[in-house]
C-alpha cells in the first residue's frame, strides 16, 4: 500500500455540523480499503478565490495508506459530495521524509555535541 496526503476543504456552511461530512469522507476511505494514518483539522481559511460562490473553506488533511486502486475511486467519492467543495489527493514523497528524518538527526547529534563541549561559567572564574 502507498502513502498519500489528500486535504478536504469543505463548505463553510457545514461549520456548526462539520462531522457528518467528515464521517463520510472517513467511511469512504475505509470503503475502498483505505487506512487512515493521521487527520487533522486546519481550520476555517480565506481562499485566495471563490470555489462555488464561496470565499472561506473548512481544511482538513490526512495521510492515508492506499491500496493500487483507490485513489480513483476516492477522487470520484469526493467529486460527487456536495459538503466537499474542493480536494486533492498526492502521494507522499519518500524521499522528503527520508531527508527530513536524516536532517533531524543531524541537528541532534550537534545539539548533543554543543551541550557536551559548553564549559560550565562557575570554571571559568
Amino acid at each position: 500500500m502507498k502513502q498519500y496526503e489528500l486535504t478536504v476543504v469543505v463548505h463553510p456552511d457545514l461549520e456548526m455540523n462539520v462531522q457528518p461530512a467528515l464521517d463520510k469522507v472517513d467511511d469512504l476511505i475505509k470503503s475502498v480499503g483505505g487506512k487512515i494514518i493521521k487527520d487533522a483539522n486546519d481550520g476555517k481559511k480565506h481562499m485566495t478565490y471563490k470555489i462555488k460562490d464561496q470565499e472561506f473553506g473548512l481544511y482538513y488533511s490526512y495521510d492515508l495508506e492506499l491500496p493500487t486502486d483507490a485513489p480513483n475511486k476516492i477522487e470520484r467519492g469526493l467529486t460527487i459530495m456536495d459538503e466537499v467543495i474542493r480536494h486533492l489527493l498526492v502521494t507522499k514523497d519518500e524521499r522528503k521524509e527520508k531527508m527530513e528524518a536524516r536532517r533531524k538527526a543531524l541537528e541532534e547529534a550537534e545539539g548533543d555535541k554543543a551541550t557536551e563541549e559548553e564549559p560550565n561559567s562557575e570554571e571559568e572564574e
